[in-house]
């Protein structure tokens, strides 16, 4: 099979009701002073953090499988800032609900999320994921971003608590689906046709971006070539957090090649993200 600015497919499926539980397992064991920790979001607590990943679940199930019409930016509102704004809204609107409720409400709907991917034909394509392209992506891209994003705020959660990390097991798709961002990172980079960036995440794989005629595409591996214009080495846990905008130690960065490409490839995000200003 010939690249695509998307690359292979992953197959998320076996990990969202895995994950879910695991979750679920933590979160009903909270106390109260638990749910009122701050998380990494800022502003965010324990309980507020849950609150979003529910609004994820029945936002999902809402539009993607009840074809439900919600409402959309207002008039000049960017994108992101839409949905900083909607997250934000339900956020507070869910403070109203005791930890009882926001529980009984997540096991409700947890295992729904993994039903309704499992129902669809994943290789067609749906809905544009922001951060990979403004075009239509394959649904099973769409799904590994649901994945990845309950997975990051699963771990911000145990990290709110002081918890034992989150099995490794839960991370295996998040590196593979966080460096889909990379071709469309990589759009503005103005490279003769054939020159190749590599991306290695240490224990988790190498991936590498190749410049067509029409842009760039991703695949699995090292870079082919001896001399790639730019590559990234960093562990997972580096990698996700610069994906996602947390803060990361760059002391465990290695780069190699253009300075210029570098640097777009550690701002690399593969979360919808609003602009300061």
């Amino acid at each position: 099979m010939s690249p695509t600015r998307w690359g292979p497919p992953i197959d998320v499926l076996p990990y969202f009701s895995k994950e879910e539980q695991a979750l679920m397992t933590l979160l009903g064991a909270l106390t109260e002073e638990d749910w009122t920790r701050p998380t990494m979001c800022a502003g965010w607590t324990v309980k507020d953090v849950a609150a979003h990943l529910l609004g994820d679940k029945v936002g999902r199930l809402s539009h993607g499988r009840d074809g439900h019409a919600s409402e959309g930016p207002r008039p000049g509102e960017a994108f992101p800032r839409f949905i900083d704004r909607i997250n934000e809204e339900w956020v507070v609107a869910c403070r109203r609900l005791s930890t009882d409720v926001l529980l009984t409400m997540l096991y409700e709907f947890m295992g729904q999320t993994t039903e309704y991917w499992a129902q669809l034909d994943l290789d067609v394509l749906g809905m544009p994921v922001s951060w990979a392209g403004d075009e239509p992506a394959p649904r099973w891209l769409d799904a590994a971003r649901d994945y990845s994003e309950f997975w990051v705020h699963h771990v911000q959660i145990r990290e709110a608590l002081e918890h034992t990390p989150l099995e490794a097991e839960y991370a295996e798709p998040i590196a593979d689906t966080f460096i889909r961002a990379l071709p469309h990172t990589l759009r503005a980079v103005d490279a003769r046709v054939g020159k190749q960036v590599g991306y290695t995440v240490t224990g988790q794989g190498k991936w590498h971006a190749r410049r067509e005629r029409d842009g760039w595409v991703l695949d699995r591996g090292a870079p082919p070539s001896r001399t790639p214009l730019a590559t990234v080495t960093t562990d997972l846990d580096t990698f996700w957090r610069l994906c996602t905008r947390n803060a990361a130690d760059l002391d465990r960065v290695r780069t190699t090649g253009d300075e210029n490409v570098c640097a777009l490839l550690l701002g690399m995000t593969s979360i919808i993200v609003s602009e300061p200003g």
